[in-house]
Protein backbone atom coordinates (compact mmCIF):
# COMPACT_ATOMS: atom_id res chain seq x y z
CA UNK A 1 0.00 0.00 0.00
CA UNK A 2 1.10 3.74 -0.98
CA UNK A 3 -0.69 4.77 2.50
CA UNK A 4 0.54 3.36 5.32
CA UNK A 5 -3.20 2.06 8.19
CA UNK A 6 -2.66 4.07 11.35
CA UNK A 7 -0.46 2.29 13.74
CA UNK A 8 -3.60 2.03 16.62
CA UNK A 9 -4.76 -0.81 13.71
CA UNK A 10 -1.61 -2.74 14.49
CA UNK A 11 -3.27 -2.95 18.47
CA UNK A 12 -6.27 -5.00 16.65
CA UNK A 13 -7.22 -8.20 14.85
CA UNK A 14 -10.20 -8.58 13.01
CA UNK A 15 -13.15 -9.79 15.25
CA UNK A 16 -13.09 -14.06 15.28
CA UNK A 17 -16.80 -14.01 13.85
CA UNK A 18 -16.06 -11.71 10.99
CA UNK A 19 -13.36 -14.49 10.50
CA UNK A 20 -15.64 -17.32 10.77
CA UNK A 21 -18.26 -16.21 9.28
CA UNK A 22 -16.04 -15.54 5.96
CA UNK A 23 -15.04 -19.14 6.24
CA UNK A 24 -18.81 -20.73 6.85
CA UNK A 25 -19.78 -18.23 3.77
CA UNK A 26 -16.84 -19.81 1.90
CA UNK A 27 -17.98 -23.66 2.37
CA UNK A 28 -21.66 -22.57 1.94
CA UNK A 29 -20.48 -21.74 -1.55
CA UNK A 30 -18.81 -24.81 -1.94
CA UNK A 31 -22.19 -26.80 -1.27
CA UNK A 32 -21.42 -27.30 2.34
CA UNK A 33 -24.52 -26.96 4.80
CA UNK A 34 -23.05 -25.91 7.72
CA UNK A 35 -24.84 -25.13 10.86
CA UNK A 36 -23.99 -21.95 12.79
CA UNK A 37 -24.43 -22.55 16.47
CA UNK A 38 -21.71 -19.99 16.85
CA UNK A 39 -23.53 -16.47 16.88
CA UNK A 40 -26.32 -14.71 19.51
CA UNK A 41 -28.39 -13.34 17.04
CA UNK A 42 -31.92 -13.99 17.70
CA UNK A 43 -34.21 -15.48 14.80
CA UNK A 44 -37.60 -15.07 16.28
CA UNK A 45 -39.41 -11.35 15.47
CA UNK A 46 -40.10 -8.29 17.52
CA UNK A 47 -43.51 -7.87 18.41
CA UNK A 48 -45.99 -7.72 16.23
CA UNK A 49 -46.85 -4.03 18.08
CA UNK A 50 -43.40 -2.77 17.44
CA UNK A 51 -43.21 -3.75 13.52
CA UNK A 52 -46.64 -2.38 13.27
CA UNK A 53 -44.82 0.81 14.79
CA UNK A 54 -41.97 1.10 13.11
CA UNK A 55 -44.15 0.94 9.63
CA UNK A 56 -46.66 3.46 10.59
CA UNK A 57 -43.82 6.11 11.59
CA UNK A 58 -41.51 4.75 8.52
CA UNK A 59 -45.11 6.15 6.16
CA UNK A 60 -45.29 9.90 7.55
CA UNK A 61 -43.22 12.06 4.98
CA UNK A 62 -42.11 13.93 7.85
CA UNK A 63 -40.33 11.22 9.89
CA UNK A 64 -37.42 11.33 7.79
CA UNK A 65 -35.21 14.00 8.81
CA UNK A 66 -32.47 14.13 11.36
CA UNK A 67 -33.02 13.52 14.91
CA UNK A 68 -31.33 14.77 18.12
CA UNK A 69 -28.08 13.24 19.04
CA UNK A 70 -30.09 12.28 22.70
CA UNK A 71 -32.92 10.13 21.19
CA UNK A 72 -36.40 11.14 20.94
CA UNK A 73 -38.46 12.42 24.32
CA UNK A 74 -40.73 9.66 23.97
CA UNK A 75 -37.44 6.60 23.82
CA UNK A 76 -35.99 7.76 27.07
CA UNK A 77 -38.75 8.03 28.98
CA UNK A 78 -39.24 4.19 27.44
CA UNK A 79 -35.97 2.89 29.03
CA UNK A 80 -36.80 4.87 32.33
CA UNK A 81 -40.35 2.99 32.48
CA UNK A 82 -38.76 -0.28 31.47
CA UNK A 83 -35.69 0.50 34.27
CA UNK A 84 -38.42 1.64 36.68
CA UNK A 85 -40.81 -1.36 36.57
CA UNK A 86 -38.27 -4.47 35.83
CA UNK A 87 -35.34 -3.30 37.44
CA UNK A 88 -36.57 -0.99 40.16
CA UNK A 89 -34.40 2.17 39.12
CA UNK A 90 -35.41 5.39 38.65
CA UNK A 91 -33.61 6.83 35.72
CA UNK A 92 -33.87 11.07 34.55
CA UNK A 93 -35.19 10.34 31.33
CA UNK A 94 -34.13 13.96 30.30
CA UNK A 95 -30.22 13.54 31.30
CA UNK A 96 -29.30 10.42 33.26
CA UNK A 97 -30.62 8.10 30.27
CA UNK A 98 -28.41 8.12 26.28
CA UNK A 99 -29.93 5.80 23.46
CA UNK A 100 -27.19 4.49 21.35
CA UNK A 101 -27.02 2.49 18.04
CA UNK A 102 -26.86 -0.28 20.13
CA UNK A 103 -24.42 -1.26 22.99
CA UNK A 104 -21.22 -1.88 21.09
CA UNK A 105 -21.13 1.66 20.11
CA UNK A 106 -21.47 2.32 23.86
CA UNK A 107 -18.29 0.40 24.97
CA UNK A 108 -16.38 2.88 22.17
CA UNK A 109 -18.08 5.76 23.08
CA UNK A 110 -17.52 5.26 27.02
CA UNK A 111 -14.46 4.69 26.56
CA UNK A 112 -13.07 7.49 24.67
CA UNK A 113 -14.93 9.72 26.88
CA UNK A 114 -13.11 8.52 29.87
CA UNK A 115 -9.61 7.00 29.75
CA UNK A 116 -6.29 8.44 28.35
CA UNK A 117 -3.36 6.94 26.75
CA UNK A 118 -1.72 5.03 29.25
CA UNK A 119 -5.06 4.61 31.65
CA UNK A 120 -5.51 1.15 32.60
CA UNK A 121 -8.70 -0.82 31.98
CA UNK A 122 -9.49 -3.91 34.14
CA UNK A 123 -11.50 -6.30 31.72
CA UNK A 124 -13.16 -9.90 32.54
CA UNK A 125 -11.09 -13.27 31.56
CA UNK A 126 -13.37 -14.32 29.96
CA UNK A 127 -15.67 -12.29 28.40
CA UNK A 128 -16.73 -9.94 25.40
CA UNK A 129 -13.86 -9.42 23.26
CA UNK A 130 -14.90 -5.96 22.31
CA UNK A 131 -13.77 -4.24 26.24
CA UNK A 132 -9.96 -5.33 25.18
CA UNK A 133 -10.04 -4.29 21.66
CA UNK A 134 -11.66 -0.43 21.90
CA UNK A 135 -9.04 -0.16 25.02
CA UNK A 136 -6.28 -0.72 23.12
CA UNK A 137 -7.84 1.23 19.86
CA UNK A 138 -7.74 4.43 21.73
CA UNK A 139 -4.67 3.79 23.70
CA UNK A 140 -5.39 2.29 26.99
CA UNK A 141 -3.69 -1.04 28.78
CA UNK A 142 -5.51 -3.40 28.92
CA UNK A 143 -5.53 -5.02 32.27
CA UNK A 144 -7.09 -8.66 32.53
CA UNK A 145 -8.79 -9.89 35.75
CA UNK A 146 -9.55 -13.45 36.44
CA UNK A 147 -12.63 -15.20 36.08
CA UNK A 148 -12.47 -18.78 36.89
CA UNK A 149 -15.06 -21.75 37.13
CA UNK A 150 -13.71 -22.26 40.97
CA UNK A 151 -14.57 -19.03 42.09
CA UNK A 152 -18.36 -19.05 40.44
CA UNK A 153 -17.09 -17.23 37.50
CA UNK A 154 -16.87 -13.90 40.15
CA UNK A 155 -14.02 -11.80 40.32
CA UNK A 156 -11.39 -12.09 43.11
CA UNK A 157 -11.68 -8.72 44.79
CA UNK A 158 -8.88 -9.17 47.21
CA UNK A 159 -6.58 -10.23 44.82
CA UNK A 160 -7.44 -7.11 42.89
CA UNK A 161 -7.06 -4.86 46.04
CA UNK A 162 -3.49 -6.59 46.63
CA UNK A 163 -2.09 -5.30 43.04
CA UNK A 164 -1.48 -1.44 41.97
CA UNK A 165 -4.40 -0.28 40.94
CA UNK A 166 -3.37 3.69 40.82
CA UNK A 167 -3.49 3.89 36.94
CA UNK A 168 -6.95 2.18 36.60
CA UNK A 169 -9.85 4.04 35.47
CA UNK A 170 -12.36 1.74 34.26
CA UNK A 171 -13.26 -1.63 35.04
CA UNK A 172 -15.95 -3.74 32.68
CA UNK A 173 -18.27 -6.26 34.21
CA UNK A 174 -21.19 -8.39 32.50
CA UNK A 175 -23.64 -9.83 34.72
CA UNK A 176 -25.63 -11.72 33.23
CA UNK A 177 -21.84 -12.26 31.93
CA UNK A 178 -21.29 -13.60 28.82
CA UNK A 179 -20.20 -16.35 27.83
CA UNK A 180 -20.28 -18.30 31.16
CA UNK A 181 -24.27 -17.57 31.68
CA UNK A 182 -23.28 -16.71 35.62
CA UNK A 183 -26.65 -14.53 36.89
CA UNK A 184 -26.23 -11.28 38.46
CA UNK A 185 -26.88 -10.80 42.47
CA UNK A 186 -27.23 -7.77 44.49
CA UNK A 187 -24.41 -9.12 47.08
CA UNK A 188 -21.60 -9.33 44.09
CA UNK A 189 -22.81 -5.63 42.85
CA UNK A 190 -22.83 -4.62 46.40
CA UNK A 191 -18.92 -5.87 46.53
CA UNK A 192 -18.32 -4.57 43.09
CA UNK A 193 -19.58 -1.00 43.61
CA UNK A 194 -17.55 -0.55 47.39
CA UNK A 195 -14.59 -1.94 45.34
CA UNK A 196 -14.99 0.72 42.63
CA UNK A 197 -15.93 3.57 45.13
CA UNK A 198 -12.77 3.08 47.36
CA UNK A 199 -10.43 3.40 44.20
CA UNK A 200 -12.34 5.41 42.48
CA UNK A 201 -12.64 3.41 39.44
CA UNK A 202 -15.40 3.97 36.78
CA UNK A 203 -17.31 0.44 36.97
CA UNK A 204 -19.73 -0.36 33.58
CA UNK A 205 -21.84 -3.15 33.65
CA UNK A 206 -23.10 -4.52 30.43
CA UNK A 207 -26.23 -5.61 30.62
CA UNK A 208 -28.16 -7.07 27.67
CA UNK A 209 -29.12 -10.45 28.93
CA UNK A 210 -31.52 -10.17 31.75
CA UNK A 211 -34.31 -11.25 30.32
CA UNK A 212 -33.42 -14.34 28.62
CA UNK A 213 -34.08 -17.48 30.99
CA UNK A 214 -33.89 -15.31 33.65
CA UNK A 215 -36.66 -13.68 35.72
CA UNK A 216 -34.20 -12.05 38.34
CA UNK A 217 -33.85 -8.42 36.78
CA UNK A 218 -30.88 -6.49 38.30
CA UNK A 219 -29.43 -3.37 37.23
CA UNK A 220 -25.84 -2.28 39.30
CA UNK A 221 -27.50 1.06 39.38
CA UNK A 222 -29.84 -0.36 42.24
CA UNK A 223 -26.97 -0.63 44.67
CA UNK A 224 -26.62 2.56 46.90
CA UNK A 225 -23.68 4.55 45.92
CA UNK A 226 -23.45 3.21 41.85
CA UNK A 227 -25.04 6.54 40.72
CA UNK A 228 -21.72 8.30 42.19
CA UNK A 229 -19.65 5.74 40.42
CA UNK A 230 -21.39 3.49 37.57
CA UNK A 231 -22.73 3.20 34.09
CA UNK A 232 -25.15 0.42 32.48
CA UNK A 233 -25.71 -0.48 29.28
CA UNK A 234 -28.22 -2.36 28.04
CA UNK A 235 -30.04 -3.21 24.38
CA UNK A 236 -32.85 -4.20 22.83
CA UNK A 237 -30.91 -6.97 20.69
CA UNK A 238 -31.08 -9.79 22.81
CA UNK A 239 -34.12 -8.77 25.08
CA UNK A 240 -36.75 -8.09 22.62
CA UNK A 241 -35.00 -9.69 19.26
CA UNK A 242 -33.90 -6.49 17.98
CA UNK A 243 -30.45 -6.99 16.69
CA UNK A 244 -30.16 -5.90 13.48
CA UNK A 245 -32.13 -2.36 14.62
CA UNK A 246 -28.94 -0.95 16.59
CA UNK A 247 -30.67 0.19 19.79
CA UNK A 248 -29.31 0.61 23.39
CA UNK A 249 -28.85 2.69 25.98
CA UNK A 250 -26.71 3.90 28.55
CA UNK A 251 -27.59 5.01 32.02
CA UNK A 252 -25.90 6.65 34.93
CA UNK A 253 -25.11 9.81 36.33
CA UNK A 254 -26.02 12.95 34.39
CA UNK A 255 -22.71 14.23 34.40
CA UNK A 256 -21.22 11.42 32.83
CA UNK A 257 -23.88 11.02 30.35
CA UNK A 258 -22.96 14.65 29.05
CA UNK A 259 -19.36 13.89 28.79
CA UNK A 260 -20.37 10.64 26.34
CA UNK A 261 -22.63 12.63 24.53
CA UNK A 262 -19.88 15.10 23.56
CA UNK A 263 -18.08 11.71 21.89
CA UNK A 264 -21.31 10.91 20.47
CA UNK A 265 -22.72 13.66 18.75
CA UNK A 266 -19.45 13.56 17.02
CA UNK A 267 -19.31 10.63 15.63
CA UNK A 268 -23.35 10.19 14.32
CA UNK A 269 -26.74 11.93 13.55
CA UNK A 270 -28.61 10.65 15.64
CA UNK A 271 -31.20 7.49 15.31
CA UNK A 272 -33.84 6.88 12.01
CA UNK A 273 -37.29 8.52 14.15
CA UNK A 274 -39.24 5.28 13.32
CA UNK A 275 -36.62 3.27 14.47
CA UNK A 276 -36.37 4.86 17.66
CA UNK A 277 -40.50 5.03 17.83
CA UNK A 278 -40.22 1.48 17.27
CA UNK A 279 -38.26 0.63 19.98
CA UNK A 280 -40.09 2.88 22.35
CA UNK A 281 -43.31 0.73 21.70
CA UNK A 282 -41.33 -2.77 22.28
CA UNK A 283 -39.91 -1.13 26.03
CA UNK A 284 -43.92 -1.23 26.75
CA UNK A 285 -44.39 -5.10 25.60
CA UNK A 286 -45.71 -6.90 28.71
CA UNK A 287 -44.56 -9.65 30.55
CA UNK A 288 -46.43 -12.10 28.91
CA UNK A 289 -44.39 -11.58 25.49
CA UNK A 290 -41.09 -12.52 27.18
CA UNK A 291 -42.28 -15.48 28.86
CA UNK A 292 -43.61 -16.44 25.23
CA UNK A 293 -39.73 -16.08 24.02
CA UNK A 294 -37.92 -17.66 26.83
CA UNK A 295 -40.49 -21.06 26.14
CA UNK A 296 -38.93 -20.87 23.01
CA UNK A 297 -35.33 -20.71 24.41
CA UNK A 298 -36.33 -22.95 26.96
CA UNK A 299 -37.06 -26.40 24.63
CA UNK A 300 -34.11 -25.14 22.81
CA UNK A 301 -31.44 -25.42 25.62
CA UNK A 302 -32.66 -28.74 26.66
CA UNK A 303 -31.04 -29.65 23.31
CA UNK A 304 -28.16 -27.99 23.94
CA UNK A 305 -27.80 -29.32 26.76
CA UNK A 306 -28.13 -32.81 25.47
CA UNK A 307 -25.48 -31.59 22.93
CA UNK A 308 -22.95 -30.95 25.72
CA UNK A 309 -23.66 -33.80 27.72
CA UNK A 310 -22.98 -36.02 24.03
CA UNK A 311 -19.62 -33.88 24.05
CA UNK A 312 -18.94 -35.28 27.58
CA UNK A 313 -18.91 -31.57 28.69
CA UNK A 314 -19.76 -30.40 32.17
CA UNK A 315 -21.98 -27.47 32.19
CA UNK A 316 -23.90 -25.67 35.09
CA UNK A 317 -27.94 -25.94 34.63
CA UNK A 318 -28.42 -22.61 36.43
CA UNK A 319 -26.59 -20.56 34.02
CA UNK A 320 -28.97 -17.98 31.96
CA UNK A 321 -28.32 -15.75 29.35
CA UNK A 322 -28.71 -16.86 25.33
CA UNK A 323 -26.02 -19.30 24.84
CA UNK A 324 -24.87 -22.90 27.24
CA UNK A 325 -21.66 -23.01 28.25
CA UNK A 326 -20.05 -25.73 28.90
CA UNK A 327 -16.39 -27.71 30.08
CA UNK A 328 -14.44 -29.57 27.55
CA UNK A 329 -13.14 -33.13 28.90
CA UNK A 330 -9.61 -33.18 29.70
CA UNK A 331 -9.18 -35.91 27.42
CA UNK A 332 -9.67 -33.76 24.45
CA UNK A 333 -6.02 -32.42 24.33
CA UNK A 334 -6.09 -29.47 21.46
CA UNK A 335 -9.99 -27.89 22.26
CA UNK A 336 -9.62 -25.54 19.49
CA UNK A 337 -8.65 -28.37 17.37
CA UNK A 338 -11.46 -30.12 18.27
CA UNK A 339 -13.88 -27.21 17.56
CA UNK A 340 -12.35 -26.92 13.86
CA UNK A 341 -12.86 -30.35 13.46
CA UNK A 342 -16.17 -30.13 14.41
CA UNK A 343 -17.06 -27.78 11.66
CA UNK A 344 -14.97 -29.24 8.57
CA UNK A 345 -15.84 -32.84 9.15
CA UNK A 346 -19.37 -32.68 11.01
CA UNK A 347 -20.42 -29.45 9.42
CA UNK A 348 -21.71 -27.48 12.57
CA UNK A 349 -19.94 -24.46 14.15
CA UNK A 350 -20.06 -24.11 18.10
CA UNK A 351 -17.96 -21.22 19.38
CA UNK A 352 -14.69 -22.17 20.96
CA UNK A 353 -14.25 -20.47 24.52
CA UNK A 354 -11.06 -19.44 24.01
CA UNK A 355 -11.75 -16.25 22.00
CA UNK A 356 -13.06 -14.92 25.03
CA UNK A 357 -9.99 -15.08 26.85
CA UNK A 358 -7.19 -18.01 28.66
CA UNK A 359 -9.64 -18.71 31.15
CA UNK A 360 -12.52 -20.28 28.40
CA UNK A 361 -9.77 -22.70 26.59
CA UNK A 362 -11.05 -25.37 27.86
CA UNK A 363 -14.84 -24.61 27.18
CA UNK A 364 -16.90 -24.05 24.67
CA UNK A 365 -21.00 -21.94 23.55
CA UNK A 366 -23.94 -22.86 22.06
CA UNK A 367 -26.06 -20.17 20.81
CA UNK A 368 -29.55 -20.84 21.42
CA UNK A 369 -30.54 -18.96 18.25
CA UNK A 370 -31.09 -21.61 16.55
CA UNK A 371 -34.69 -23.60 15.59
CA UNK A 372 -35.46 -26.95 17.59
CA UNK A 373 -34.86 -28.80 14.21
CA UNK A 374 -31.85 -27.17 13.18
CA UNK A 375 -30.52 -27.84 16.76
CA UNK A 376 -31.58 -31.55 16.44
CA UNK A 377 -30.03 -31.80 13.06
CA UNK A 378 -27.11 -30.23 14.66
CA UNK A 379 -27.33 -33.15 17.47
CA UNK A 380 -27.37 -36.20 14.91
CA UNK A 381 -24.39 -35.00 13.12
CA UNK A 382 -22.65 -34.40 16.51
CA UNK A 383 -23.09 -38.23 17.08
CA UNK A 384 -22.52 -39.44 13.99
CA UNK A 385 -19.31 -37.63 14.11
CA UNK A 386 -18.50 -38.62 17.41
CA UNK A 387 -18.82 -42.29 16.55
CA UNK A 388 -16.14 -41.97 14.04
CA UNK A 389 -13.22 -40.13 15.99
CA UNK A 390 -10.67 -41.24 18.44
CA UNK A 391 -11.62 -40.44 22.02
CA UNK A 392 -8.07 -38.69 22.86
CA UNK A 393 -7.86 -35.37 20.19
Amino acid sequence: MKVKPASRTEAVQEYYFSRKLRQIDEMRKAGVDIINLGIGSPDQPPSENTISRLKEVAEKPTSHGYQSYSGIPALRKAFAGWYRTYFNVVLNPESEILPLIGSKEGIMHITMAFVNQGDEVLIPDPGYPTYSSVTSLIGGKVRYYNLKETSGWQPDLQELEQSDLTRVKLMWINYPHMPTGTRASQGLFNKLAGFALRHNILLCNDNPYSFILNKDHLSLLSVRGAMDIALELNSLSKSHNMAGWRIGMVGGHSEYIKNILKVKSNMDSGMFLALQSAAAEALNNPPSWYDSINAVYARRRKIAEEILSLMKCRFDKDQVGLFVWGRIPEEIINPELYIEELLIKAHVFITPGFIFGSNGMRYIRISLCADESVLMEARKRIISYLRNIPIVR
